[in-house]
């Protein structure tokens, strides 16, 4: 089966990373898939080219300029490798993509949303979200929805409801692991102690991911437990950023928190983290939260998208844009004794290991490419 994923770009990012996945971990059809991005090659592009995957990026200039001429790379691109199908992420990608395949030719096509929140101070993506919905009930054969919750929003925004399925994200738990050097090393970088208590969270700074909601919920636990430490992992969240280094001054935290900005070893962060903390004020499906029960990890987060499914009844849910209640969330995990906060950790990754691995995705997704062909006959 020849698929043609189109992507707005290929940094490290939600949907990035679970394409990626997708694509390693289904090696029947590795050798006919192509993937262009709209913009940059990126770090997920450089690695997924490195493993002989063929890798375009059209470096998209600004519209309205830009967007024709990547509308016509676009179909020359469809039309050269004649895809069985061509699968489109994210809103830009989605109607673009779409567009070009059908100029090309090309009617077996797949959108992707990736969002349980539509933006509201961008204009220009949600005017390319409303122009979507309009051409969502005729011009993608399926809508792909990362989450419950995705879906029901952009119904209400106008998407055809009759063409869109929720295929939840997966992880390969074989490639997600660690071990004890590797955590020791990274331990000692961060130089936590062997019972530092670590409270962490993984995720690029950006006011979606309310990284502000995290340093206040952190004031709190610190007024009780004022040995706790806190890790941040993820773009941005480094020592140059100039805003979150404010906050924890404001709050005079800044002895007790370590910054590692972007790192490629998760897992290897995961672990030395006692408690993970999301404190995000909108997701689809949260990967992070995902790969922190991976790991075992007892977890605290805010009830977005599809929180509430991913979890189960193995995490502490709160409300958003709350820091009282994700400190209280923290401080009663905290309050717990060592072998049930382990216990809450293992029936999580219990869970996940479960309901959300990788090869339940690829097969969710090939079923539904395998459909829309037989239908296409």
């Amino acid at each position: 089966m020849k698929i043609l994923h189109i992507i707005s770009g290929l940094n490290v990012g939600g949907a990035e990373t679970v394409l990626k996945r997708l694509i390693e971990f289904d090696t029947v059809n590795s050798d006919d898939v192509v993937i262009i991005s709209l913009s940059s090659l990126g770090v997920i592009g450089e690695k997924l080219r490195n493993q002989g995957k063929t890798v375009h990026a059209l470096n998209m200039s600004s519209p309205p300029l830009g967007f024709f001429t990547a509308l016509w790379q676009l179909r020359k691109l469809i039309r050269h490798y004649q895809p069985q199908i061509v699968q489109t992420w994210m809103y830009h990608a989605d109607l673009l993509g779409g567009l070009a395949a059908y100029l090309a030719g090309q009617r077996n096509i797949v959108w992707n949303i990736r969002v349980a929140a539509v933006p509201k101070n961008n204009r220009r993506t949600i005017a390319i979200m409303r122009v979507s919905a309009l051409l969502s009930h005729w011009l993608p054969k399926k809508i792909v929805c990362v989450a419950e919750a995705a879906k029901q929003i952009h119904i209400g925004y106008g998407y055809d409801a009759k063409r869109m399925v929720v295929i939840h994200n997966g992880l390969d738990f074989a490639n997600f692991t660690t071990n004890l050097e590797q955590n020791e090393a990274l331990k000692q970088y961060c130089r936590f102690a062997e019972n530092d208590i670590v409270i962490g969270y993984v995720g690029r700074f950006h006011p979606s991911k309310r990284h502000d909601n995290f340093v206040k919920a952190a004031a709190i636990v610190v007024e009780s437990r004022p040995q706790a430490k806190f890790l941040l992992v993820g773009r941005g969240c480094d020592a140059d950023n100039a805003q979150l280094m404010a906050w924890l001054t404001e709050s005079d935290l800044q002895q007790h928190f370590v910054l590692l900005g972007e790192r490629s070893d998760i897992p290897a962060c995961l672990a030395i983290m006692t408690i993970y903390c999301m404190p995000s004020g909108n997701e689809g499906f949260p990967n992070a939260l995902l790969e922190a029960m991976a790991m075992g990890l007892p977890c605290v987060a805010t009830n977005v998208g599809d929180a509430a499914i991913l979890a189960g009844e193995n995490a502490v849910l709160v409300e958003v844009d709350d820091e009282h209640a994700l400190a209280r969330g923290l401080l009663k995990i905290l309050t717990l004794p060592t072998e049930q906060r382990q216990q809450m950790g293992l029936s999580a990754k219990k869970r996940v290991t479960e309901e959300f691995s990788i090869a339940r995705t690829v097969t969710r997704y090939k079923t539904l490419y395998q459909y829309i062909l037989s239908e296409a006959k």
